[in-house]
């Protein structure tokens, strides 16, 4: 299908650009997407090949500590799996070589498996933080011990991003920009026929369910989502409640049950940080008697299979697609790369994909 044609080559555009020696010279990313599938999938076989070699070491004595947040997450839950397929299938690292922990969503707990990573001499460390802030910590800890870090999904700050750049330190950002996240649910809701302006007063009235307030995905999706909304629609937007809901299904679907028994009416549109939230949002709202595209919208992040699926059948008004499957394979061939003790980008960007139901059916096939 072109759009899972299209993603393929983006992701070994991505993989590619971050070692152009790994992929054989400077030739540009946009280039390389641009040729035939066939060679594209070669060089990308090749690439990781040619990485491992030039390790100094076979791929079956690379050691890698990986860490997520928390396991239970949906999404993430996705990225470590096809994480862990790839460094061992494509890469070729023995699955014992791969050590994966859960962090419980406790900064603590998590701490303590890196320190624990340290001990063990792990080559290379790919880690999902609990709390983004405690990035500085993190890094200080692994390059005093001399191992590289990827972090994933959770963006370190732009001032700890420019340290490892400014000091030399081997530690890169795998991820998407979540500005761009919450641009395409603002504009998911302004390219409806009435712009999510149900009762037509020029005012669109919303709740927003967030993950962590702290979570710099959160708030960027957060602000970026009713940016766009008003930018690309010309109406006004009004906030009826935010509330913090822990990126959690359930937490999601009490948010969103009490705001419509408090608002009824008035809730037009619910914009969720993520798909688990928004599932639970969904259930309330199919409890209070709503129905998605007549008297309500809803939108998500993430492109789990579930929300797409009700997004094929205007159960949902759209989600994005953050791509883990370019985004895992990006971190494992980053991981690789430091390894090799080449040098690595500070930040591998990888984009989000809008979905709407024109493309559902096309991301259902890649998600599920």
């Amino acid at each position: 299908m072109k759009l899972f044609k299209k993603l393929m080559a983006l992701s070994v555009a991505s993989i590619c650009a971050i070692s152009l020696a790994a992929c054989g010279g400077s030739k540009p990313a946009e280039t390389t997407a641009a040729s035939s599938e066939a060679k594209e999938e070669s060089k990308a076989a090749e690439s990781v090949s040619e990485a491992v070699a030039a390790t100094g070491k076979d791929a079956k004595d690379i050691k890698v500590g990986i860490s997520i947040y928390k396991f239970d997450d949906n999404f993430m839950t996705l990225y470590r799996n096809e994480l862990v397929r790839y460094l061992t299938e494509e890469v070729g690292i023995p699955a014992e070589n791969v050590v994966v922990q859960d962090g419980k969503n406790d900064q603590a707990e998590q701490t303590n498996q890196i320190n624990n990573f340290i001990a063990t001499k792990v080559d290379v460390m790919i880690l999902n933080l609990v709390q983004s802030s405690s990035a500085p910590t993190v890094t200080d800890l692994a390059k005093e011990a001399g191992i590289p870090v990827v972090y994933i999904n959770r963006e370190p700050d732009e001032a700890e991003e420019s340290r490892w750049a400014a000091d030399g330190i081997k530690a890169t950002y795998v991820g998407a920009d979540a500005r761009q996240s919450g641009t395409f649910q603002g504009e998911e809701i302004a390219e409806l026929a009435n712009k999510g302006d149900i009762n037509g007063d020029g005012t669109v009235k919303y709740i927003m369910i967030q993950g962590d307030p702290e979570n710099i995905d959160a708030q960027y999706r957060t602000e970026y989502s009713v940016k766009a909304l008003t930018e690309k629609s010309g109406l006004k937007a009004e906030e009826l409640l935010i509330q913090r809901g822990d990126w959690d299904q359930a937490k999601g679907q009490q948010i969103a049950q009490d705001a419509l028994t408090q608002y009824g009416t008035d809730v037009e549109v619910i914009f969720c940080n993520n798909d688990a939230m928004a599932l639970g949002a969904l259930q309330a709202i199919s409890a209070a008697g709503r129905k998605v595209g007549e008297d309500i919208y809803i939108v998500g992040v993430d492109a789990l299979a579930e929300a797409v699926q009700n997004v094929s059948e205007d159960k949902m008004t759209g989600t994005v697609f953050n791509d883990f499957i370019s985004q895992a394979q990006a971190a494992a061939k980053a991981a690789v790369s430091f390894t090799k003790g080449e040098k690595v980008d500070t930040k591998i960007p990888v984009d989000y994909v809008k979905v709407t139901k024109e493309n559902a059916a096309e991301i259902l096939e890649l998600v599920k």
